[in-house]
Parts: structure tokens; sequence; C-alpha cells
């Protein structure tokens, strides 16, 4: 597939053959077969129009939630950085670009007296990936705060409002080849102290459970219906430590899987399979990724 002969003239970066380990929170992974870091909306609106139905096209944001898989990925990768991270304070809300990281907005949100955000400083990771998953934490979900976000399509730029993103557990119904670039998130005006407090004990919490300083992708799987959480049953599966290679199910919250360094994507996607398998030997329930893999074994 000839991808870079298929590319309209973009202001943007394009980059070939350009890594994306080092992008991720893992560490791991090949690189992308072209990377585009589009200058604006336009240009990544010009890129959607005119890219090839047959081209591959994959979003990443912070990479926080996701394995690169050893083999690179196919294609068109887009990664929205500088035009994308643009923070607006309004009275009951905040309008954030999608590249604004989600700590981020929390802080902006407490530093203006805006309650109701304050879940974001728990999802490592981009507004544009929180609203794509409907990211959540600490009792909130995207869904929760969301007015409208604007996605561009191959057809050009929607705004479309919760309802018609018809969020679940973990997912948004994004157009095809969609790429969200800002939202809106209500906000309650409060006490700027009262909110930075719950901004800290949510952050502490965080820290105090979860190995936020080590190499790792965050949340591994969705947890499935009913009263047990997914870390509950791995750790009941005896999952807990479990190693593959240098891949290892922390022992501090086991619904996060480590690189303890050297680790190849392939070590840790094949860790999670074998704690899925343990999962279901045990209790019958079939955990889900929550984590998004992308491209192909090397």
């Amino acid at each position: 597939m000839e991808a870079h002969a298929t590319l309209p003239p973009l202001r943007g970066r394009v980059q070939r053959d350009a890594p994306l380990g080092p992008a991720t929170w893992f560490r791991v992974g090949g690189p992308a077969e072209i990377l585009v870091r589009p200058a604006d909306v336009d240009d990544l609106l010009l890129l959607l129009r005119d890219l090839p139905d047959d081209v591959p096209l994959t979003v990443i944001g912070a990479a926080s939630n996701m394995i690169v898989r050893d083999g690179g990925v196919a294609g068109v990768v887009v990664r929205l950085a500088r035009g994308f991270g643009d923070i607006a304070i309004e009275a009951d809300g905040i309008v954030a670009g999608a590249a604004a990281l989600d700590v981020t907005v929390a802080e902006t949100a407490a530093a203006s007296a805006l309650g109701s955000l304050e879940f974001l400083v728990g999802i490592p990771g981009t507004i544009g990936g929180a609203v794509a998953m409907n990211a959540g934490a600490y009792g909130a979900e995207i869904k929760d705060v969301l007015d409208w976000a604007e996605v561009a399509t191959p057809s050009g730029l929607l705004r479309l409002t919760a309802a018609d993103l018809n969020f679940a557990y973990r997912r948004a119904a994004l157009p095809a080849r969609a790429v969200v670039t800002r939202a809106r998130l209500r906000a309650t005006p409060g006490d700027a102290a009262a909110v930075t407090a719950r901004l800290n004990d949510i952050r502490a919490a965080r820290e105090a459970t979860q190995p936020v300083r080590a190499r790792t992708g965050g949340s591994t799987f969705k947890n499935p219906p009913g009263a047990k959480k997914a870390w509950e049953l791995i750790d009941a599966a005896g999952c807990r430590g479990l190693m593959h290679g240098a891949a290892q199910v922390s022992e501090k919250h086991c619904n996060f899987l480590l690189n303890t360094g050297g680790a190849t994507a392939a070590d840790i996607e094949a860790l999670g399979e074998e704690v899925r398998a343990r999962v279901r030997a045990a209790s019958g329930i079939e955990l889900e990724w929550e984590i998004k893999r992308v491209g192909r074994p090397a």
C-alpha cells in the first residue's frame, strides 16, 4: 500500500516510519507507517476528506491507555498536538481541545472555582481520548458532564451532543473515521478551595492505590457487570505480580500491567491474555480489554 502517494498537501508535520513506542506510556511498540500531526482543524479535515478509504487510519492522543504492537501501525496515524490543546473557561463550563490533558483541564477548572470536573485528575490521557472512550474515574464519567463534542469527519466538522454519541460504559458511538477535536464540559461554579481539596483527595487516592510512576497503560480491563471489580477477579485468580518476560501484573493494583524494563508489546499483550484465561478459569467471567491495542505483531 502506497499511503504516502495518497496524502493531500498538509501544513502539519508528516513523518514516515515514525517511532511510536517512546510516545506511549508503556514505552513499547513499532513505528507508524505515516505519522501526521495536523496543523489545525482545517488541516485535519483536509486529511480526512482526501484520505482514500482503503488507507487505515488510527488516532492516538497521549497513548496512555494503549498498546502499540511491535510490528507498528499500517497506514496513517494521526496525533493531535499543538493547535488542539487550548482550554477556554466559561461561566459554567470549559471548552477544551482534544489534545488538552485531562489533568490540566481538572486543574484549570479548580483554579477557576468550577466543580464537577475533579474526576478528570484521576484519568491519564487527553480530552479527545476521554470522549472517544467515555472515560471515567471516582464515580463520574465524561457522559455526565459533556455538553457537546466537535468531531472532524471525512464529510466535515460535526457538533455532537452526549445523546448523539450514545455513550455506554467505556465507549462512545463516533462516526466512521472521526476524530474528536474539542469538547464542552459542564461545570458547577463553587468555591475554589473546596474544589481544589476534592481534586487533591482524588490525586492522593490515585497515588496511594495505583502504580502512577511506572511504565503502565492505566486500567487494563473493563469492570464486568456484577459486584466484583476486574482487579478483585484478577487477584482471586492468583495473578497479582504475575510476569511474562519483563511484563508484570502490578502488585499495587492488579488491573494495571507494567513494563518493568525491556518488555515488548507482545509480552504485555500475552500477559493480559494469560490474566484473562486465568480469570475465565477461576470465575467463568470473560474480562474485556479496556486498553486499546493497535497495529500488527512483529
